[in-house]
């Protein structure tokens, strides 16, 4: 491969990988100009390792973005042996007390920025509204688009006063299915006065609070687009999201690995089509 065009491609992945300290491939990845890496739990024994683990990424690459896939609660990658000891987003919506939502978001993006950690991909800012859901459920701060909104707000307020940037997920809103995208194509069938409603009022307020990233979800909406995934949809990407909502800050899929894009489109077709739609950066390389 042309070595220019590998670097352009570099630029633009934030791929996962193997082992608690950087691989070879990572290293030389980092070196011709890899532009983010994702951490999960594979990556992460205690706070010494996980430090000397980004100084060793920093060390190829200075302004290399290190993220991670933490939520808390249910989510978590950093406790994910013992469990989190911080509450996941359902119980701070039960206490819908936003001080003590932006509290543990601060808490956590402390701990995060201390390892060296730069990008979290969290809130979850996904409203609830189906009891089915079988992936979003007590990652969701409830059912109320409202209550969403407000500890959406607070937990970015949080985590970015602690100078890690924030990333609400799943845009344009994963919580009226009743399928997990890991597996399938979920598809909201709500129309755009609905959605305007109740789906996108979380993102819009995490817009006007200044989150830096929003993560794209992999699901047909209908009512902006009735023929490809919102990753894969110029409509909901540029149109939608860049143009009507005003978002200026990175834009990052989901795991591009997924079945939901990958099945039908393959990694490379899902790739070239998410940037396509207008998606800054793929995450890729496991769920773990």
């Amino acid at each position: 491969m042309d070595r220019r065009l590998a670097g352009l491609a570099d630029a633009i992945l934030q791929p996962g990988f193997d082992g608690t300290s950087p691989p070879d491939w990572i290293r030389r990845r980092l070196s011709d100009g890899l532009g983010s890496v994702v951490l999960y739990a594979r990556n992460i024994g205690h706070a010494e390792q996980v430090a000397s683990l980004t100084a060793a990424l920093r060390a190829e690459s200075p302004d290399v973005i290190v993220a991670i896939d933490e939520e808390a609660g249910d989510v978590t990658r950093l406790e994910a042996r013992t469990g989190s000891s911080r509450p996941g987003n359902l119980a701070l919506g039960a206490a819908d007390d936003v001080e003590l939502t932006e509290a543990v978001a601060r808490h956590l993006g402390n701990e995060l920025a201390s390892l060296g950690i730069t990008l979290d991909y969290a809130p979850d800012a996904d409203v609830n509204s189906n009891p089915d859901n079988p992936v979003i459920g007590v990652r969701a701060f409830g059912s109320d688009p409202a209550l969403v909104a407000r500890h959406t707000v607070a937990w970015v307020r949080g985590l970015q006063s602690a100078g890690v940037a924030s990333c609400a997920k799943h845009f344009p809103g994963h919580g009226d299915t009743g399928v997990d995208s890991h597996h399938d194509v979920p598809v909201i069938g709500a129309d755009r006065a609905a959605l305007d409603a109740c789906e996108l009022v979380p993102f819009r307020a995490a817009i006007e609070a200044g989150v830096l990233a929003i993560m794209t979800g992999h699901l047909v909406v209908p009512a902006v687009d009735p023929h490809k995934p919102a990753t894969l949809s110029r409509p909901i990407l540029t149109d939608l999201l860049r143009t009507e909502l005003g978002f200026d800050g990175l834009i990052v899929t989901d795991a591009i690995e997924m079945d939901a894009v990958s099945r039908r489109y393959g990694l490379g077709g899902a790739t070239v089509a998410a940037l396509a739609a207008g998606a800054d950066a793929i995450c890729v390389g496991g769920q773990r």
